[in-house]
């Protein structure tokens, strides 16, 4: 099976190498909502026909994962840098989830996103045909380039890290057609110090049941690393890992040997803000850089 490729607008692939230069990738980085910058949302917004919210890209800024592919990348660097003969492999989606999310699974009931507390596939502001044809081809390419990725990585003992990153507190609106307004409400300065405060990171691994899919050792040894530099790590509490996304599926497919993990923005973004494009430092990149590139090693134990 061909290695995939970087599509535009689809998915950036970047491989990482050690000393084996196009050596087969030992550990791949997930970024499902990796379309951060406002040219990715300008993108795909001025292609569309749907009658979409006024000011859309202020949800687009608050919902997707800043810092992420920063992250990864300085992630893989250093985890290069400290097993030199290991490569990494980074998928970026540059779909943004504002209009379909690749992180979900597009025949699930409306009403398990809901029961679930995890925003749609689909957004509902997406009414035309021709729109919705459109997303769901860039999200089938998106999905069949992840899929690549794992059968090239994982059947040959590799490791699968989802990163993610949230907003500092978990905001309570209805993802509608009043998206934008509910909002600006909810980020009112009087308003924004009332809600609750997110973990710094975030193990994602517990089923609705409350099973952990973790892998023990990575997670023991992140909170270990993350403390060294005076980050907390939590266990699950920001939300279960949800059968209607595609990461449930990997979790389940690889037990062991895949990760979800959320990271709050203002950790990585100098400063944080909700309602624009966020400038993502590279001094906080690499102070998580290290603690994560510490606990992947624990994949592969040193004799």
């Amino acid at each position: 099976m061909p290695a995939p490729q970087s599509q535009p607008g689809v998915v950036d692939v970047l491989r990482i190498n050690g000393v084996n230069a196009g050596a087969t990738p030992d550990l791949l980085i997930e970024i499902p909502h990796g379309a951060t910058r406002t040219a990715d949302f300008d993108a795909v917004e001025q292609v569309l026909t749907s009658p979409l919210p006024k000011d859309l890209r202020d949800f687009f800024h608050v919902n997707t994962d800043a810092g992420a592919p920063e992250l990864a990348v300085a992630l893989a660097h250093r985890f290069v840098t400290l097993e030199p003969s290991k490569s990494v492999a980074i998928l970026r989606c540059r779909i943004p989830r504002t209009f379909i999310d690749c992180n979900r699974r597009i025949d699930a009931d409306p009403a398990e996103f809901k029961a679930g507390k995890v925003t749609p596939g689909l957004m509902p502001w997406v009414t035309t045909d021709e729109d919705r044809e459109l997303l769901l081809a860039r999200s089938r390419a998106y999905v069949r380039a992840v899929d690549d990725a794992v059968a090239e990585v994982m059947p040959r003992g590799g490791a699968m890290l989802l990163l993610h990153t949230y907003a500092p507190r978990s905001v309570g609106v209805e993802v509608d057609l009043d998206i934008v307004t509910s909002l600006r409400a909810a980020y009112a300065p009087d308003k924004e110090p009332t809600w609750p405060l997110r973990p710094e990171v975030d193990v994602i691994h517990k089923t609705l049941e409350g099973v952990s899919l973790a892998p023990a050792p990575v997670v023991a040894t992140l909170k270990t690393a993350l403390a060294a530099v005076n980050v907390s790590l939590a266990d699950g509490e920001s939300y279960p890992m949800h059968p209607s996304t595609l990461a449930h599926g990997h979790v389940t497919r690889w037990p062991g040997r895949v990760l979800c993990v959320e990271v709050r923005r203002d950790l990585l973004a100098t400063p944080w803000t909700p309602f624009a494009q966020m400038r993502i430092g590279d001094a906080e990149c690499a102070r998580l850089a290290g603690p994560f590139a510490e606990a992947v090693r624990a994949w592969w134990p040193t004799p």
